[in-house]
C-alpha cells in the first residue's frame, strides 16, 4: 500500500491520487511516467527518489511528517515490525483528576506491561523504540492523558487511531463491541471485565489484593494485544476498497 501512496508528494491530493490509481498507476516507479505531469516530471522524480531512500532506511518519521494523519495506516504493511500497540488504564477519565495505573505496550518483540509505583516511569523511553503507535481512541484519550503525567513523553512520529480507522470501514462503537462483532481478538480469562472494573481492581490492589492487580494487567494486555488483529483487518479492508483492480491494458482509465 505504501508504494501505491502518492499523497506525501507535493501537488498530489486525494482526487489526483484516485485518478492515478484508476489510470493503472500503482507504484512510485510508475509515477514519473504518468500522464498529465507536464512541467512537474522533474519534481516528481525527485520525490520518488526521496521516497525510495526513506523506505530503504526505515525512516518512518519522513513519511509521518508528509502523510495526512488519517492515512498513517498505509505505513503499517511496510513497517509492521516497527509498530507498537498501546492501551492504558486510569483512575479517572480526566488526567487532572486521576492518574495512570497500568499501561501495556504490545510489539513484535514481545508484550510488556508497566505498573504505577513499579516501573511506569520507564514508559517514555520504552516507547521511543517504536516509530508507529497504534491505539483505540488514543489521539483523544491515551496520549493526551500520558502527556499530562509524563511531560517527557514524545509520541511516535506516526499514530494510527483504530477508533477512526475502523469507523471508515463501518465499524463504530467501543473496542469490545467491535471485537465481538468481527469475531477478532481473545479475552480469555477476563471475559466480562469492563472499564469501570479496571478502577475497582486497582482500588482492591491498593488495599492489598495482589490478585486484583494481576487481573487488571491481564485485562489491559488483552486491550493492547487485540489491537493488532483489528489493525490488520482494517488495513486489508481499506486497501481492497481503495485499490480496486487496475484496468486491463488498453482500457479507458
Amino acid at each position: 500500500m505504501l508504494r501505491a501512496t502518492f499523497l506525501h508528494i507535493e501537488g498530489i491530493g486525494p482526487a489526483r491520487e484516485a485518478s492515478l490509481w484508476r489510470a493503472g498507476v500503482r507504484d512510485w516507479s510508475e509515477l514519473p511516467h504518468a500522464p498529465g505531469l507536464d512541467g512537474q516530471r522533474s519534481r516528481v522524480e525527485g520525490a520518488v527518489r526521496e521516497s525510495e531512500t526513506a523506505l530503504a532506511a526505515g525512516n518512518v518519521a519522513w513519511f509521518g511528517e508528509r502523510l495526512p494523519r488519517p492515512e498513517h495506516w498505509r505505513l503499517f504493511p511496510a513497517f509492521a515490525k516497527a509498530t507498537a500497540y498501546l492501551d492504558i488504564e486510569t483512575t479517572s477519565l480526566s488526567p487532572y483528576e486521576g492518574y495512570v495505573t497500568v499501561v501495556t505496550v504490545h510489539a513484535p518483540n514481545g508484550t510488556r506491561s508497566f505498573v504505577q509505583g513499579e516501573d511506569l516511569e520507564e514508559l517514555p523511553a520504552y516507547l521511543r523504540r517504536y516509530p508507529i503507535l497504534v491505539t483505540f481512541n488514543g489521539t483523544l484519550f491515551d496520549v493526551p492523558f500520558l502527556q499530562v503525567h509524563y511531560p517527557g513523553l514524545v509520541p511516535p512520529p506516526a499514530h494510527i487511531d483504530l477508533r477512526f480507522l475502523l469507523y471508515r470501514i463501518g465499524q463504530a462503537g467501543g473496542l469490545k463491541r467491535i471485537e465481538e462483532r468481527l469475531g477478532i481478538g481473545s479475552r480469555a480469562g477476563v471475559e466480562g471485565v469492563k472499564g469501570l472494573d479496571a478502577v475497582r481492581l486497582w482500588d482492591e490492589y491498593r488495599r492489598g489484593n495482589r490478585a486484583s492487580l494481576e487481573r487488571l494487567v491481564q485485562y489491559n494486555r488483552a486491550d493492547a494485544v487485540n489491537l493488532e488483529p483489528l489493525l490488520r483487518h482494517a488495513v486489508r479492508e481499506l486497501t481492497a476498497r481503495l485499490l480496486l483492480p487496475a484496468p486491463k491494458s488498453g482500457a479507458r482509465p
